[in-house]
């Protein structure tokens, strides 16, 4: 499967679908989030990155522009990568920061605002679309490579139940 879509009614829903996702990735996935303020991209990755392991606090990269999370994947010792580039003024912060080296085969780098670094980022293996839809959310999850591919084809996810 290279394609998703669904309705999420509900932030709990959006929340379950980060936390489904967090059991399919695979080091050295890169994920880049759209949708405009407040359609559920740090709710979905806050779920994620909890769902993987990490314990402590994660809070929005919006100011630090990235954070780092160690987390356990498939028995394998990684780092989720959040990146926020809403604030970034040009996509030469991306590559001055030294981010590019964060997407290796090790990390799985999540990026809200993908579109500040057009042109500066490698290729993601899933995009995921974010819409605001009454009290829920609409989302679209494209798989581009054969890791985004796997993901979707084993993700098992039932909104809303």
């Amino acid at each position: 499967m290279s394609h998703y879509k669904t309705t999420l009614h509900d932030e709990a829903a959006t929340q379950a679908l980060g936390k489904c996702l967090a059991h399919h990735l695979s080091p050295g996935m890169s994920i880049f989030l759209h949708g405009d303020l407040g359609a559920g991209k740090t709710s979905l990755t806050r779920s994620l990155i909890h769902a993987a392991g990490y314990t402590g606090t994660v809070k929005s990269p919006t100011y630090t522009l990235a954070e780092p999370y160690a987390v356990q994947i498939k028995g394998q010792a990684s780092t989720i990568m959040h990146f926020d580039l809403y604030r970034m003024i040009s996509a030469e912060e991306f590559t001055e920061a030294g981010f590019r080296e964060e997407f290796n085969e090790k990390n799985i780098c999540i990026v809200e605002w993908p579109e500040k670094a057009d042109g500066l980022l490698p290729e993601p293996d899933l995009h995921v679309f974010l819409s605001v839809k009454g009290d829920g959310r609409e989302v679209e999850l494209r798989a581009l490579s054969v890791k985004g591919t796997a993901c979707l084809a084993s993700l098992q996810f039932a909104p809303n139940l």
